[in-house]
């Protein structure tokens, strides 16, 4: 089964930041760091290379300039053994990067560029020739034109590639509330999208942001979530049209809900499940590429067609295995490693969150109380 991982593509330039935190910054200081990482990101390679270092060979599609930025970007994924066949170039136009900063102990800001991103649009998913199997597009938000008109780009993306009997999967980003993504109308956009995909995979701060920006802001000055909060917001999204939809939580872990449609499209498995599958415990030392990783380990899950359950704790494993490194992929190890790590007994951190009635199973996997467990 081939997997195509699509959309936003950038290069990420990490200084290697030991000592301080934000409140450092002000005008006229200087902040010593360590070396400097030179790491493509956004969700293309994020997950295409962490797929590729699991053991699979995806096809990548995105946009980059013919600048030193883009031929960066491009010898970096040839290097991880990647084509660049999908990969488009375009003349005179300027790459997409991103300076991502992350002192210790303290989640990460970004300065970025969208640069070649914006012009992403539905003849970049060239899939001829391409046997029909997982299809994920990533970080619409960071492309204008995905989130422009009311989505109707991205809706035609996912109406071509569905048409063409791919199982889809789209992941989001959290746009800045400045521009004009962070002012696009998120709840009309998910609803035009989001019957033409199988798998939604955004966070929480980003699920948030669009559909429930007074609960954003109160999540984000300290609020407590709980599995009722999730079981609201799930539900509105099955309502609009998602199949599946999975939840990265950060350190609460991931959840995952579908319905009744999940069972007779994806098989009976799928059918009416409520799963929360917290973290493993591991010594952090980077969150850059977390969620994307966590992605890449959830469709190797689909690709080996394993229970929800399963899914969800390799997309775990993979995500822990990421943040015990600095760069995005540079800690993903080999599928085999992953899946032995976990059946050794890996300890699991228990959420924090309020999740009454949520029974333990296999693996350390919660399930919920309307979960329909086959």
């Amino acid at each position: 089964m081939n997997i195509v991982v699509a959309g936003h593509l950038c290069l990420d330039i990490i200084p290697d930041w030991k000592v301080g935190s934000f409140a450092s910054i002000k005008p006229g200081s200087m902040i010593q760091t360590e070396a400097l990482a030179f790491t493509t990101g956004g969700a293309v390679t994020n997950t295409g290379v962490a797929l590729k270092r699991l053991g699979f060979n995806p096809v990548l599609m995105g946009r980059t300039g013919d600048d030193h930025v883009g031929t960066i970007i491009r010898s970096i994924i040839q290097e991880e053994g990647i084509s660049t066949e999908h990969v488009a170039c375009i003349p005179g136009a300027k790459t997409s990067y991103t300076v991502v900063l992350s002192p210790p102990d303290t989640d990460r800001a970004f300065l970025h560029f969208p640069g070649t991103n914006d012009s992403f649009g539905v003849d970049d998913v060239d899939l001829e020739g391409v046997e029909p199997g997982l299809f994920h597009l990533g970080y619409p938000p960071l492309m204008r034109q995905m989130y422009i008109d009311s989505g109707k780009n991205l809706q035609a993306v996912f109406r071509k590639v569905k048409e063409e009997g791919w199982i889809t999967s789209l992941d989001m980003a959290l746009p800045d509330p400045n521009s004009l993504a962070g002012r696009a109308d998120w709840e009309v956009i998910l609803a035009n999208v989001l019957p033409f995909v199988d798998f939604f995979l955004p966070s929480l701060d980003e699920l948030l942001y669009m559909i429930d920006r007074e609960m954003f802001h109160a999540v984000q000055n300290g609020l407590q979530i709980s599995t009722t909060l999730l079981d609201d917001l799930s539900q509105r999204l099955l309502d609009l049209g998602a199949t599946v939809v999975a939840v990265k939580l950060g350190d609460q872990g991931l959840y995952l809900r579908t319905g009744a449609v999940a069972g007779s499209t994806l098989g009976d498995v799928w059918g009416h499940r409520q799963l929360l599958s917290p973290i493993f415990e591991v010594d952090v030392q980077g969150t850059t590429g977390a969620g994307d990783t966590t992605i890449a380990g959830f469709l190797a899950g689909l690709h080996q067609s394993s229970k929800p359950e399963d899914v969800v704790t390799l997309a775990n494993g993979v995500g822990a295995f990421c943040v015990e490194a600095v760069s995005a992929i540079d800690g993903i190890p080999s599928l085999k490693e992953v899946q032995a790590r976990i059946s050794r007994g890996w300890k699991r951190v228990q959420p924090t969150m309020d999740h009454h009635q949520w029974q333990a199973g296999q693996h350390g996997v919660l399930f919920g109380p309307n979960d329909r467990r086959k």
